[in-house]
């Protein structure tokens, strides 16, 4: 089967109208129609015929069509059962070649059987047009999985890339903008405005670009920092001092922890750097 003209929405409408298929709002799916933005996106990805790559919703396959005519091997996660099965007979020759794989369902249940089974062989990049309702979702789950990638490229809702890239004392800085920069250098890559999709969008899109980090964890406990950051953030009108005090149930040694890592205890989680958030990890491990 010939895929259709991904720069048309007409095209793209009539090929589904032919085959009884609709767009499903719950999934967040639009078609990204700007050519030009397709190609810089996957040039962002930096890939080649050695590159291995996972996808996130690959709907019909614009962005898919243009990682494997540059010769990588992919997998894509797709959660509808109609675009998979069109993916299955517009790739036929890629997944007769092992170059194309679709993992059908939810990704957000199915990553982490897929990594475990290619775990000797796991993806260098991770890209996607991501569904808006699961973007924050499937970064964080991946990083606090432990499962880091060399690079990432992600379109997602603006507010969510504001909120990947936002520096401290800023109203965007949360722990998700915590969790993102401690395992990747993050930067917007372009802005799109809902024109560029079909259907159009009510929000605008950012791309953004994600590097991994070489100096990770930075830490001596992980599951620690990202347990007790996400706390911090959790009340964000309260102090460190109160927030601290929750998560290690004792304000003693909140205030024991606050003082080694040299943080004044009134401060907020917000006006916190990385560098200090994982000193004061580091720190409030180490009490007993």
């Amino acid at each position: 089967m010939k895929h259709p003209d991904y720069n048309s929405a007409n095209a793209l409408k009539t090929f589904m109208e032919e085959r009884g298929m609709a767009m499903q709002k719950k999934f967040g799916q639009n078609f990204l129609l700007n050519e030009t933005a397709r190609k810089r996106l996957i040039d962002a990805l930096d890939i080649d015929e050695k590159t291995l790559v996972w996808e996130v919703g690959p709907g019909l396959g614009s962005m898919t069509s243009e990682i494997l005519s540059r010769g990588a091997s992919l997998c894509a996660f797709e959660i509808d059962r109609g675009f998979a099965a069109c993916l299955k007979e517009f790739f036929e020759d890629e997944i007769n070649e092992n170059r194309f794989s679709l993992v059908e369902g939810d990704v957000l249940k199915t990553w982490k059987a897929r990594a475990e089974a290619q775990k000797e062989n796991m993806p260098t990049r991770f890209f996607g047009n991501l569904p808006y309702n699961v973007a924050a979702t499937i970064i964080a789950d991946t990083i606090s999985a432990g499962v880091r990638f060399e690079k990432a490229v992600f379109t997602v809702q603006k507010e969510v890339a504001e909120r990947m890239c936002a520096s401290k004392n800023t109203e965007n800085y949360s722990s998700f903008s915590v969790l993102c920069q401690w395992a990747y250098d993050v930067k917007p890559l372009l802005d799109l405005a809902g024109g560029n999709f079909w259907p159009k969008p009510n929000v605008a899109s950012r791309a953004v670009i994600m590097s991994r980090r070489d100096d990770f964890p930075r830490c001596n406990n992980p599951d620690f920092f990202m347990k007790m950051q996400r706390s911090l953030f959790a009340s964000r009108r309260k102090t460190v001092k109160n927030n601290l005090t929750t998560f290690l149930c004792n304000a003693e040694k909140a205030s024991a922890a606050l003082i080694a890592a040299g943080i004044d205890e009134k401060r907020r989680a917000e006006e916190l750097s990385i560098e200090e958030l994982l000193k004061l990890s580091d720190c409030a491990g180490e009490i007993k």
